[in-house]
C-alpha cells in the first residue's frame, strides 16, 4: 500500500504560502503558510498533520491491541499535542480517553502503553522523537 500527499509552496518562506492535497481529496489546496505554522494565520501546518496522524493511529491501534485482549471499546477519544522548538520536532504526547466496558484500569493502562509503542505512527516519531501518553478510562 502507497499513499501520498501533494504540497505545492510559492514564494519565500515566511512570505510566500502553500497548498496541500492528500489522495483521498480530504484535503484539497488546503493553505499553508508561515502565519499558519508560526503565528495564528487560517490552515494548517506540518505540525498539525503529525499530531492528527498519530492521534488517528494510535486510537485505531488502541481499539486493535483492546480487542485482542477480549475488551470492545465504546469511544476512544485521543489528543495529540506535537512539540516544535527551534525547528525540530522533540515530543509528541497523547491524552487519550476512553470508554471500555468490563476493564480495568490495570488492564487499561497496558493497552494504552502497547498502542503507544506499536502504531506505526509512533514507530516512524519514535526513532527521534519522545513519545509519552496520559490515559484516563471513564465509564
Amino acid at each position: 500500500m502507497i499513499r501520498h500527499a501533494t504540497a505545492v509552496w510559492n514564494g519565500s518562506g515566511k512570505e510566500g504560502n502553500g497548498h496541500l492535497t492528500t489522495q483521498s481529496t480530504v484535503l484539497t489546496d488546503t493553505q499553508y503558510s508561515y502565519l499558519s505554522r508560526f503565528e495564528s494565520g487560517v490552515g494548517t501546518n506540518p505540525e498539525e498533520l503529525v499530531a492528527a496522524a498519530h492521534a488517528g493511529c494510535f486510537s485505531m491501534k488502541l481499539s486493535f491491541v483492546l480487542g485482542a485482549a477480549g475488551f470492545t471499546p465504546e469511544k476512544i477519544d485521543t489528543k495529540c499535542e506535537i512539540t516544535f522548538i527551534e525547528g525540530t520536532l522533540s515530543k509528541s504526547h497523547l491524552i487519550v480517553s476512553a470508554s471500555v466496558p468490563g476493564i480495568d484500569d490495570a488492564k487499561f493502562q497496558e493497552c494504552v502503553k502497547d498502542a503507544e509503542q506499536n502504531c506505526p505512527i509512533s514507530k516512524l516519531l519514535g526513532k527521534g522523537l519522545e513519545i509519552s501518553s496520559t490515559a484516563t478510562l471513564v465509564a
